[in-house]
């Protein structure tokens, strides 16, 4: 991965954090997932969104704002 980029948001549950992912997307905001879950067994490992350093600031109000628990 890139330098720059930081990590928003942490969950075991991959389609709240693809879901926060389309919610940055849709605002302009680049986001990626990090999927660190096991292949085998989903309940082990957390699934990471991240994005750029510089948009962490507007990232955070977008989120405050559409109450996505951080």
């Amino acid at each position: 991965m890139e330098k720059n980029w930081v990590k928003i948001y942490t969950s075991t549950d991959y389609y709240q954090a693809e879901i926060i992912k389309q919610v940055l997307i849709e605002n302009e905001i680049g986001a990626v997932l990090l999927n660190r879950q096991s292949s085998s067994h989903r309940n082990f490992g957390n699934v990471e969104v991240y994005i750029h350093q510089e948009d962490f600031s507007r990232a955070i109000e977008l989120m405050v704002m559409n109450q996505i628990s951080l």
